[in-house]
């Protein structure tokens, strides 16, 4: 089992740095022609200042995804540090449920509740529905789970990476 879910990890991890590749790239090429077609054309675009926003949003919420799945978030270890290993996986199951339900209530059920209230919203310059840019929170939240249980799952198996 834990073969194919590291298979799986793996994928994910991949798919996840090619879009935030790609996402970067797109985010650096519309600011670049935001800057050159506001200040060396006297034009400037319509949709790049919105594009541009948009893209750091899924780019910053799904870096924090793939970021989560690595364990490479700051941590105050103070706490952690100075308890005994049984209060110790004690705080860590209690960390992973609070993250589980920030993740599901706030992320999932939350930004799916957000999607279908702005499904008929569309942006001002890109005339996109705005539950498209929304998507983003339930994606999200989903791989914040996955990722939540498969490093539970290694914590408490002694699995490694």
């Amino acid at each position: 089992m834990f073969v194919l879910l590291r298979k799986l990890r793996s994928y994910l991890d991949k798919s996840i740095l090619i879009f935030c590749s790609l996402a970067l790239i797109a985010l650096v090429a519309t600011v670049t022609w935001q800057v050159f077609s506001r200040y060396i054309l006297n034009d400037p675009s319509s949709f790049t200042d919105e594009l541009s926003r948009y893209l750091m949003i899924w780019l910053g919420l799904l870096g924090a995804s793939y970021l989560f799945g690595k364990r490479g978030h700051l941590a105050i270890t103070l706490l952690s540090d100075n308890i005994p290993a049984k209060m110790n996986i004690a705080l860590q199951i209690f960390i992973s449920l609070l993250t589980l339900s920030f993740a599901s209530l706030a992320m999932l059920k939350g930004g799916s509740a957000l999607i279908g209230r702005t499904m008929q919203q569309f942006s001002p310059a890109l005339q996109v529905p705005m539950a498209y840019v929304y998507f983003i929170l339930p994606l999200s939240g989903v791989l914040i789970v996955f990722y939540l249980i498969l490093n539970t799952l290694e914590s408490f198996t002694q699995e490694t990476r």
